[in-house]
């Protein structure tokens, strides 16, 4: 108890979105604080996590792992773990966690989800489609897989009537996504619908004008309307 207490503006710091100032309060924490030392390196991976330092929060979220007894706290780190693994290209340390992950039946669509991806990654094709499958058969309105399933689909030109369903679904629950925004339009481009490609385009570049997927996609479909 004394723990959560002395944790506790941090904590708040943390859930109002200020990771910058909560991770600050932990890190500032005097030795002899009585703060639960696994729950510390919990919020301290988190908050590195947050803001995309990922070697940092490999640190800390890799002592959660081995060393807490909580066992939600556990699984949350591990199914973060395997993010950055992915997104790091440390494709088979990511297929490790997922797969420890499905074995406990946590978050089996959003763990399916991320298996999908790293097999894209892979060129493994079939196996993403079947795991973005498997990820909407326990989450039908899980906007990850249908915004991934769909992507596929176009990429592969598979189905492009569906692969549109797929992403204008993921679309309608996340509105301002640049992902799913650059799905949709990349869905247009594959069915040969240039004004409507753009049009979505141009609206994921205007929220993510750095990503250079979105730009690569936009300059690519403005090229030939022109």
């Amino acid at each position: 108890m004394g723990g959560n207490n002395v944790l506790s503006e941090g904590i708040a710091l943390y859930k109002n979105g200020d990771y910058a100032q909560a991770l600050a309060f932990f890190l500032g924490l005097p030795e002899g604080s009585k703060a639960d030392d696994m729950e510390l390196s919990y919020y301290i991976g988190l908050c590195y996590a947050r803001m995309k330092r990922h070697d940092d929060a490999l640190l800390y979220l890799e002592q959660v792992v081995t060393g807490d007894k909580n066992e939600d706290r556990v699984l949350q780190c591990r199914f973060i773990l395997a993010l950055i693994y992915c997104q790091s290209s440390r494709k088979r340390l990511a297929d490790f966690e997922l797969k420890k992950l499905l074995e406990t039946g946590y978050k089996p669509s959003s763990v399916y989800a991320a298996l999908a991806f790293i097999a894209w990654e892979q060129k493994q094709i079939d196996q993403s489609i079947d795991y973005y499958q498997k990820a909407l058969g326990c989450d039908p309105n899980n906007p990850t897989a249908l915004n991934g399933l769909g992507f596929v689909l176009a990429c592969e030109n598979r189905d492009l009537a569906k692969a549109l369903a797929y992403c204008k679904r993921a679309l309608e629950i996340i509105p301002r996504s640049a992902a799913f925004l650059d799905s949709v339009g990349w869905v247009y481009y594959k069915l040969g619908m240039l004004e409507d490609s753009v049009k979505y385009l141009k609206q994921a570049m205007e929220i993510d004008a750095n990503n250079n997927e979105i730009i690569s996609h936009y300059r690519q479909v403005s090229a030939q309307i022109q």
